[in-house]
């Protein structure tokens, strides 16, 4: 039998786990009975309930694997680190707050069998935040743009990766991983299903501002370099532009010596508007120097305080 890994990311998550392990297994024991399954949870050192739950849901059912890590280890290194530690034929990414429809898991599976090594779900609405979701697209058609290889927009990460993608994916050993550009990256046979991402109906989003932030650049930065070019470019411009008002109002000067005066305006609006694409550009170049020191240093993902149902061959 082909087995099904369920990966599912939590933090906080106390409200949702408990029917989130249900109607997973629900799904695998009256429409997949088929495959063997196991639900990996991972904590990201959760202050409520959570971790709790997770290990009672674990004592009853050795389907439910319980990876607890040692701190918070953020929203981008915790779930990959989770993927990878999956053993199934297909890896299915599911998070905790049944944005990601659990049903779908079914048609995830089928796409699969036809012969696709990863498929992902793709939302074309959400009855989430109209204005957010709104934001979420004009940056995936801007990053699409970017990007040296096809991203795939409105692409969160839900979505199904057979064992060879994943071997692929393990391949990379990116200590802060973009995993949609990876997927991207890696390439293969993939199928899109489209789905309106349902509005969450208990607890609350982990997402800030600077969560968003943090995934946005690192999306960027991890799969185009247009952005430097774009400093070279601009710089050269500007540089251009400059020395032609410079030689234009020499030039000027020397014809018309008493009319012509410079002024403080125009001088300070010209300096302010250099130094703002100066520092601009300084602020694009400190992201990839950020980005070039954490791949140096190649920290792991995270660390793990404790491993729950896991036998020493997994």
């Amino acid at each position: 039998m082909k087995k099904i890994s369920i990966v599912t990311a939590c933090y906080n998550e106390e409200d949702n786990v408990e029917a989130l392990y249900m109607a997973v297994k629900d799904i695998m024991s009256k429409s997949l009975i088929n495959y063997k399954y196991e639900h990996l949870f991972i904590d990201n050192c959760s202050n409520d309930r959570t971790v709790d739950l997770l290990r009672k849901m674990a004592a009853k059912d050795k389907n439910v694997k319980v990876i607890i890590n040692s701190r918070n280890f953020g929203h981008i290194r915790s779930p990959v680190h989770a993927l990878l530690q999956a053993d199934g034929d297909a890896i299915i990414s599911l998070v905790a707050d049944f944005q990601d429809p659990p049903e779908m898991i079914i048609d995830l599976v089928k796409k699969w069998e036809e012969g696709n090594d990863a498929v992902l779900a793709i939302k074309n609405n959400s009855k989430e935040s109209k204005i957010l979701f709104k934001l979420r697209t004009w940056y995936y058609n801007l990053l699409s743009k970017l990007s040296e290889v096809r991203i795939y927009k409105n692409f969160t990460g839900f979505g199904l990766y057979s064992k060879k993608v994943m071997n692929e994916i393990r391949r990379i050993s990116d200590p802060y991983p973009f995993f949609r550009g990876m997927i991207a990256e890696v390439g293969y046979k993939v199928a899109l299903i489209e789905y309106t991402q349902p509005a969450r109906s208990r607890g609350f989003s982990k997402n800030r501002f600077y969560s968003l932030y943090d995934i946005a650049i690192l999306g960027i930065i991890c799969n185009s370099k247009i952005p430097l070019r774009l400093a070279v470019f601009i710089g050269a411009i500007s540089s251009f532009f400059s020395a032609m008002v410079g030689v234009s109002y020499f030039v000027a000067k020397l014809l018309f010596w008493e009319k012509i005066n410079l002024g403080v305006a125009p001088l300070m609006i010209m300096t302010s508007f250099m130094f703002s694409i100066l520092l601009f550009f300084i602020g694009v170049i400190g992201e990839y120097i950020g980005a070039i020191y954490t791949q140096v240093l190649n920290r792991p993902l995270v660390h793990e305080e404790e491993r729950i149902n896991f036998t020493s061959h997994s």
